[in-house]
Formats: C-alpha cells, sequence, structure tokens
C-alpha cells in the first residue's frame, strides 16, 4: 500500500506496510503513482517486464525521456525487491496471536478527585462529577489500587499510575500518601512505579512543586493556549478566567524541571480554529514540550468541531509545522506531540495493531473503586469491569476491547496512517458509532493530517542536519 503527498516543497512517498518512507523528485513521485494505478501491489519483476516499461513510458512521452523512466524503474525495482516499496501486508498475520494476549495491566489512571475548581465549558467529566457525584479517594482504596496493578502485572517490572480528576491538587495528601506507599511496594515486589499527574495548575504552590520533581515521572500541565481562549472555556465557576493564576507557575515548573518531561497541553475547539497561535504563544512564554488537542463534542456543542472546519484545520496544522521548522532553523526547537514520530523503531507490532491498551493493559479506578477501561468510559455502567476487591469481574469486556484492531475496523484496513494512530481512539468510536469497532471520522481526518505534517517534518530535519554537516 502507496500513500503520497506534497507538502511545503517535498514529494512523499509512504509505504505504509514497510514503514518506509521516501523523498524522491517529481519524476520519482509520477512514476510510483503511474505504477500504483496500475497495480497497487507492485513486485520487482513486475516493475521489469516490459509491458509495464512501455505503458509507463507511454503515459509519460511528452513529460520525461524514456531513459530517465528506465533508470527510476530500476531504482524503484530495487527498493521493492528489498521492501522498501509496494511491500505486502504481513502485519494481518499476527492479530490472532494479539488478540490471544492475556489481560496484563501495566497502567492506571486513579481518579483520585471527581471534583475540580474550574468549570471548563467542555470538560467531557462534568467539572468532575462523571455523570455521578463529587468525591475524592481515600488512601485505602488508592493502596488497593496499587495492590490489583502489582497483582496483574505479571512479570512487568514498569508500571504506570496517572493521578487524574477532576482536579487531583484537591486530593494532594492522598497522592502523597499512595506514592509512598507505592515505593514501599517496589522493594517488595520488584517493581518500578512510574508516577505522573494532570493539573489544572490552581494549586501548585513550592511544596507541590518540590514533590512533583521529585516523584512524578512526568506531569501534565492544562492550559489552552492564550489569555482569551483559555479564559473562554476555562473559567472558575464564578465565571472569572484562570490565566493570570495559572501560567506564571507552568512557567516556573517547567524551568524547574530543565523543560523536560512534562507537557502544557491545551484543547481547541470551533472557538480557535487558528490554534497555531495557541502554540506560538506557548512558545512565547517560554515553554518548549506541548500538545494542543482537538476538543471532542456532540455537533449541538457551539465549541465542537464541524467537518467543514477540517480545511482551516488543515491549514493549521501546516502552518505550524512550518513554524517548527523554522525554530529548528533557529536553533529553538520545540516538540509538539502530535509530531512526534518514530520513523526507525517506534511502538511494537502489537501495540501499532491494538491501540492504547484501554481495558486490558490501561483501567481507570474511580474515588470508590470501581474499574472501567478508561477515564472516558468512566460513569457508563455498560463498561463498568470490576472493581479494586473483587477484581475484573466482567472479562467479557477486556475481551471486547482486546478484539478491537486496525483489522476489525473497516475504515482503518485501507487506511495509510492505521500503524500510527493503531485505529484511533475507542471510546470516540463507541460514543459516535456505538460501537468499538469503528471510527470517528472527523477524528481520522485530523489525524491523518498530523501524520503527513509529521513525516514531512522529520524530512525537513534531515535537510537541515545535511545542511550542518555540508557547512
Amino acid at each position: 500500500m502507496i500513500h503520497q503527498y506534497q507538502n511545503n516543497g517535498y514529494n512523499i512517498v509512504l509505504d505504509v506496510n514497510s514503514g518506509c518512507v521516501h523523498v524522491v523528485d517529481q519524476m520519482g513521485y509520477d512514476v510510483i503513482a503511474a505504477l500504483n494505478a496500475i497495480h497497487p501491489e507492485q513486485t520487482a519483476s513486475t516493475i521489469q517486464t516490459a509491458k509495464t516499461r512501455e505503458a509507463i513510458k507511454a503515459q509519460f512521452e511528452n513529460t520525461y525521456e524514456p531513459e530517465e523512466i528506465d533508470t527510476v524503474l530500476d531504482d524503484l525495482a530495487e527498493l521493492t525487491e528489498a521492501g522498501q516499496l509496494f511491500a505486502p501486508d504481513t502485519h494481518e498475520a499476527c492479530i490472532q496471536d494479539v488478540m490471544k494476549r492475556k489481560t496484563v495491566v501495566k497502567a492506571l489512571c486513579l481518579h483520585i478527585a471527581h471534583d475540580c475548581n474550574l468549570a471548563c465549558k467542555y470538560c467531557f467529566a462534568e467539572e468532575g462529577e462523571y455523570h455521578g457525584r463529587r468525591a475524592l479517594m481515600s488512601f485505602e482504596v488508592g493502596k488497593k489500587a496499587l495492590d490489583f496493578l502489582i497483582a496483574n502485572s505479571g512479570s512487568r517490572r514498569n508500571l504506570e499510575v496517572d493521578f487524574f480528576g477532576g482536579e487531583p491538587l484537591m486530593n494532594w495528601q492522598v497522592v502523597k500518601d499512595l506514592v509512598a506507599y507505592g515505593r514501599e511496594q517496589e522493594k517488595i515486589h520488584d517493581k518500578h512505579f512510574r508516577f505522573t499527574v494532570t493539573t489544572n495548575g490552581v494549586l501548585l504552590n513550592d511544596e507541590v512543586q518540590e514533590f512533583i520533581n521529585q516523584e512524578m515521572d512526568n506531569v501534565v500541565l492544562s492550559l489552552d493556549g492564550r489569555r482569551e481562549i483559555n479564559d473562554r472555556m476555562r473559567p472558575f465557576r464564578n465565571g472569572k478566567g484562570s490565566y493570570d493564576l495559572i501560567v506564571p507557575k507552568f512557567q516556573k515548573l517547567a524551568k524547574s524541571r530543565n523543560q523536560q518531561k512534562y507537557y502544557v497541553r491545551g484543547t481547541f475547539t470551533r472557538q480557535n480554529l487558528d490554534f497555531s497561535e495557541d502554540v506560538r504563544h506557548f512558545v512565547d512564554l517560554g515553554f518548549q514540550q506541548m500538545s494542543i488537542e482537538p476538543v471532542v463534542g456532540d455537533e449541538t456543542d457551539p465549541y465542537a468541531i464541524r467537518k467543514e472546519d477540517l480545511p482551516q484545520i488543515f491549514e493549521e496544522y501546516d502552518k505550524l509545522a512550518s513554524y517548527m521548522i523554522q525554530r529548528e532553523k533557529e536553533g529553538k526547537g520545540f516538540n509538539f506531540f502530535h509530531f512526534m514520530i518514530d520513523l526507525e523503531g517506534g511502538p511494537c507490532i502489537a501495540k501499532r495493531l491494538s491501540g492504547c491498551g484501554s481495558g486490558t493493559e490501561y483501567l481507570a479506578v474511580t474515588p470508590w473503586g470501581d474499574l472501567y477501561p478508561c477515564h472516558q468510559f468512566v460513569g457508563d455502567e455498560d463498561f463498568l469491569m470490576g472493581n479494586v476487591d473483587d477484581g475484573i469481574t466482567k472479562p467479557e469486556i477486556a475481551d471486547e476491547f482486546r478484539c478491537c484492531n486496525v483489522y476489525s475496523k473497516e475504515k482503518c484496513r485501507n487506511c495509510f496512517a492505521r500503524f500510527y494512530c493503531s485505529g484511533g481512539c475507542m471510546a470516540n468510536s463507541y460514543h459516535f458509532e456505538g460501537t468499538l469497532h469503528d471510527a470517528y471520522d472527523i477524528g481520522c481526518e485530523m489525524e491523518r493530517k498530523r501524520v503527513e505534517c509529521a513525516i514531512m517534518i522529520k524530512a525537513a530535519l534531515a535537510d537541515i542536519g545535511e545542511e550542518s554537516r555540508q557547512a
């Protein structure tokens, strides 16, 4: 399977099944497109046949010289022989092994607080209540959750725990106590906990910062960008904006972590489709690790992204990609989460096929100890899998998630981005299509664009590196 596109002056050819990326001249780009049109499952031998060669030469008789076409075809046949172009799909044969994997939990999202001190207008958690009641997780429930994780983690040594909400800092003492308990258990069970916390920053202070820097492998800082954008969507319950209070705290925390192991994480909506300006604002504030996610909402929500917004969103991603390249040339680069892509290694094949592991490797725990496949299913009783006292009592839910992969979704089978998004968010699929085995179409369109931009950035950075070596 071949995917071709042109972006920022680059002619890019992605061989989907091998993962190989080729940056080619216009002739190579055109000839590959012609070969793909003749047959999308070319082999080295079919490319070399006289019939194929004559067909390609006839198609470009007024554009390229026959001898030049012969040279290009020879090169393409060589790449195909090496498995780097027109590669067959060998991954589907692995899917049965992936589906047979046992449930080995490696990560928990601890809903340490079903309460929040902000009133974000797009919050899927209903200001922390998750379709239920306000509550803070007790130490006893959190302790049982960590015990459950250890008991169900098999031979995995590295375990991940995200303190989530609502707003986790509203239950700060329990966070600290659970980290201390986890450190004790590490020594007993030969495990290592990687703790993270997601916070809106309202309660962030020097004592909290010191603890975070000592114990948290990562921290996610919620901020939507420019003051007017952030305060429109992320106000206090009295309507007052949160920007002026939290930004200095976030700047201080990022600096104290040497601009590493954190993310400033924003959300863009229909009301700020010019979100590349919010990324620029993050850069101006001194941040180097950032992400701005598209909001997910029902079409009836005034802030929800609609299909007609996609052209502008694509343009914004292109602007952002060009800006990142410019900053890199100036020696002032930064990381944007959705453009971080590994073209050489990347996730293992199981992860590429089946995604985030929600419902099997990753679970969410409510303040009272109920287990759900992930934070976006919390409150939906159809997805209540068990609790920290009894463990997983409905393994059939895990089985359903385990069977969800890029080959169980028709929309994914022929999508060039399938091995990068791994089928997309199952919660979005369920909430928009009523099944785990589908896809949220608007989200898919944006993901495809992000993948294209990310690959183009890699090509541009390779050029920058080559220029530096020749200088």
